[in-house]
């Protein structure tokens, strides 16, 4: 087996891989695979921002996760968001269904943010991605 050199970007594997039955695998390599190419579409727009606490893990953001964050996009209803409120940073679900602005975690033990006429609140970007490692590769 060939070793990379540091920099060189690692190749994506021209087939795909089945999550129910094995199937054959093949070894036919495309292209490199650039992950700034695949996750980024703003790159003077992107930031990433690494994920603590647990309000998010039932949308599979867990702690020490990367999130790839988009500050051109323009959040919508059920978007993941990285807001500061009161110049505190959280990771929430944004919410703006006619109820008004709201931010919602994805664990049932944590209740919706409901932004009055004192707090401020601003959203910084949508999270596009989110990059995280299996436990046992760790």
């Amino acid at each position: 087996m060939s070793k990379r050199k540091k920099n060189e970007i690692p190749p994506l594997v021209d087939a795909t891989v089945m999550a129910g039955f094995p199937s054959p695998a093949e070894q036919y390599a495309e292209a490199p695979l650039d992950l700034n190419e695949l996750l980024v579409k703003h790159p003077a727009a992107t930031f990433f921002v690494r994920a603590s606490g647990d309000s998010m893990v039932d949308a599979g953001i867990r702690p020490g996760d990367i999130l790839v964050v988009d500050r051109s996009m323009e959040p919508h209803d059920g978007a993941v968001v990285i807001a500061a409120l009161d110049g505190e940073f959280t990771v929430k679900f944004f919410r703006n269904d006619g109820g008004g602005v709201r931010l919602e975690a994805s664990n049932r033990r944590y209740k919706p943010i409901i932004p009055d006429g004192e707090t401020e609140l601003r959203i910084f970007g949508v999270v596009t991605a989110v990059i995280h490692k299996f436990e046992a590769a760790q």
